[in-house]
């Protein structure tokens, strides 16, 4: 749904050069994309946070004509809640148009090579698993076609570059050889009638689920004239060696399992990212090699060897070079994500183009010509753009970000100029579909999901300041003022960590820690990016293998005393400190060892390393970062595990977990909450049975944020 009184002034406006004309349209709606909340008011309830929509990433069609992007619209009613894909005019002449209209999300959008058609997987009423479909945008749009009826499902597409086939990915049992043998096979599973899992190795478990033994498997189907598919879809990887090895599997995030899919200049063979070695994760690093195997079928071929773990593959538009993101591993548990280049056909050593950097690369894409890359990568509290030749030269930074930040970064390949689409997004300004121009970095918002929600709302920008540790290490952190804010009065502090370790507070619009939401009763928040942050330096981040808890602990407390020096509107007799994951430990590392704060919030935090290291999904990089196994009881062991202190548990805190959560399995708040009820801690436990590592259904999300304030009154008191 667009607004009309802005595409009547586009209109109106047309023949205004393309930058000048989009940048007059945003000044005319009052839209300051460095401050969305012009005409902010209201204090952010609940309500106002969580029904806000979710923008995922735009595709831009080769031709730069269209964007296509996904929009959540949330809903306190998991029923009625929608994600459908809408269509952007990408010179601002039409109103943006909803595609989709399911309560299903669709996933894995691509563009045609002609730009006339969409394909994406999606799970319809009629559908055991998700499909393919295919949209036609030269005729309008209209329903979508159905292009596959796989029973291990379509997701991940990807199109030849003449646009006559589609590679995707299927989930099948790894002895199927076919479609209708692994129909069999899943008919047998659910006749069975025992409800046991049996494993023979490890992992078993991952972030929310239990592993099972299907598999990942790449699809190819060919099209016809129309985009319609010419035949069955051909499994490249069924009766292979490398499909059959124990270790097979596609490559491990953060988020479960990814492959993806990259055609050969020529179309016959597709290039992918695959682990052979998943089956060592107890007792070693796993990585992610690339491979190319013929669309004719074959043996899959290694493209890379050794520990690096390689990611993201793309041929540049001449054919020339294959890009992609490797992380070298050295035995640590953290490591830059950098951007390599081979050449091809003749495949040379991969040569590292972003090597003048200390960031890791986000996402990237290439220029038409392709002579440069631009990327985005995480930098002291944002995501910034930059760019780098591919022939050979200094990596630039493009420009400053004064506020907010840029992901998703995407290339027409077929457009007449240079344009640089992605999203646009800041602590006080959700996702938002935006056109960067690669000159002086101005971003100018396409899209406006969100606008008028947001200017009813008062949501100050947040602040960066600096201060030197007492190991002399610079330490970033934002500050976040709360609604209507006085500098007369004095507020209490919350101060907030973040999880990961690896990870990073930024500026963007964030649901599970709202920072708005939780300053909205009147309390300053301190946000601190304490050393194993990422977006500070590989160094930065890696600094605490061996000091998982402590160094950065100190840094949280000190960042908290240089904030209530500086500010003199802080009241620094009543502090608060709390988070989730990575989060939650340092908060009960802060139970056992300090009594400056007058409340803890710990959300999935562990108490005891060693439980956390025998059941979480994940056990060897936290041995690595332990400094060895905990039979060997290293010093680490010993004297950073937050049990071995709870005779010191004096502070008043709200526990909450997620059931279903196995990276932080609930085992370790019940031994939190067993010890603090034996100290006879003030504590309140909240147990989300339908949840996992993370907060997501509304209602739920609701009482938290309820609790947490509540909690926060409690022992904080009012401002003021």
């Amino acid at each position: 749904m667009g607004d009309c009184d802005t595409v009547c002034a586009m209109k109106s406006i047309s023949r205004i050069p393309r930058w000048g004309a989009v940048l007059a349209v945003l000044l005319w709606a009052g839209f300051d994309v460095s401050n969305a909340a012009a005409a902010a008011r209201a204090i952010p309830t609940h309500a106002d946070i969580w029904l806000m929509k979710r923008i995922g990433a735009p595709q831009v069609s080769p031709d730069g004509r269209w964007i296509v992007v996904p929009v959540a619209e949330p809903s306190y009613d998991e029923n009625t809640q929608l994600s459908d894909l809408w269509l952007i005019d990408t010179s601002a002449r039409n109103s943006s148009r909803r595609l989709t209209s399911t309560r299903r999300p669709e996933s894995g959008v691509i563009w045609s090579p002609d730009s006339r058609r969409i394909v994406f997987s999606a799970q319809r009423d009629t559908d055991d698993v998700p499909q393919l479909y295919s949209l036609n945008l030269s005729i309008g749009g209209g329903e979508a076609q159905r292009l596959t009826n796989l029973s291990g499902g379509a997701r991940a597409p990807v199109f030849s570059h003449d646009g006559r086939q589609l590679a995707f990915v299927a989930i099948m049992y790894p002895g199927a050889v076919d479609d209708d043998s692994n129909r069999a096979m899943i008919a047998a599973h659910r006749a069975r009638k025992s409800s046991a899992r049996i494993y023979d190795g490890f992992p078993v478990r991952s972030w929310d689920h239990w592993v099972d033994e299907r598999q990942v498997r790449i699809f190819v189907q060919a099209l016809d004239e129309e985009g319609q598919p010419s035949g069955a879809p051909r499994d490249l990887l069924a009766g292979t060696r490398l499909a059959a090895n124990p270790g097979f599997a596609g490559r491990q995030t953060d988020i479960g399992e990814e492959i993806e899919l990259e055609f050969t200049p020529d179309n016959t063979a597709v290039v992918f990212a695959a682990s052979t070695n998943l089956d060592q994760a107890a007792l070693s690093f796993t990585d992610s090699q690339l491979f190319v195997v013929d669309v004719a079928g074959g043996e899959p071929r290694a493209i890379t060897s050794g520990q690096d773990s390689w990611s993201l593959p793309q041929f540049t538009p001449d054919g020339r070079t294959l890009l992609a993101v490797v992380e070298e591993q050295r035995g640590n548990v953290y490591n830059l994500a950098r951007l390599a280049a081979f050449t091809w056909p003749v495949l040379s050593v991969p040569r590292i183009v972003t090597s003048g950097l200390d960031r890791a690369v986000s996402s990237y894409a290439v220029t038409p010509d392709s002579r440069t890359v631009y990327f985005t990568a995480e930098d002291a509290g944002s995501e910034k753009l930059f760019s780098v030749r591919l022939g050979g030269g200094t990596v630039q930074t493009l420009f400053g970000v004064d506020r907010g930040s840029y992901t998703n970064v995407v290339i027409p390949q077929r457009a007449n100029n240079l344009a640089l689409y992605g999203t646009w997004e800041s602590a006080s300004a959700p996702a938002e579909v935006a056109l960067i121009n690669p000159e002086n970095g101005k971003a100018l918002v396409l899209t406006r999901f969100n606008a008028a929600r947001v200017a009813r709302l008062d949501l100050p920008p947040i602040e960066s300041f600096w201060f030197t540790s007492s190991r002399g290490k610079r330490i970033h952190s934002f500050l976040v003022r709360p609604p209507g804010f006085d500098a007369s009065k004095k507020y209490p502090l919350f101060v907030v960590i973040h999880g990961g370790p690896h990870g990073m507070w930024r500026d963007q619009f964030f649901i599970r820690w709202n920072y708005h939401l939780l300053a909205a009763p009147g309390y300053v928040l301190l946000l601190t990016n304490y050393s194993g942050s990422t977006g500070f330096g590989e160094e930065f981040a890696r600094s605490i293998q061996g000091d998982p808890l402590k160094g950065p602990a100190d840094e949280i407390n000190e960042a908290a005393d240089a904030a209530i020096r500086e500010f003199h509107f802080i009241d620094g007799r009543r502090q608060c400190a709390g988070g989730a994951s990575y989060g939650g430990h340092l908060a009960n590392w802060l139970q056992g060892t300090t009594t400056r704060y007058k409340c803890l919030v710990s959300h999935a935090g562990l108490v005891n390393l060693e439980a956390q290291w025998g059941t979480s999904d994940t056990i060897y990089s936290r041995e690595v970062n332990m400094g060895g196994p905990p039979w060997k009881q290293g010093a680490v062991w010993r004297e950073q595990n937050p049990i071995r202190l709870a005779e010191n548990f004096r502070t008043p805190v709200l526990v909450t977990v997620g059931e279903n959560d196995f990276r932080v399995p609930l085992n370790n708040t019940l031994e939190y909450w067993s010890a603090l009820q034996r100290m006879k801690v003030p504590s309140r436990l909240i147990v989300f049975p339908d949840e996992n590592h993370w907060i997501q259904k509304g209602e739920n999300s609701k009482l938290f944020y309820s609790e947490l304030a509540a909690w926060l009154a409690r022992w904080l008191g009012p401002p003021g």
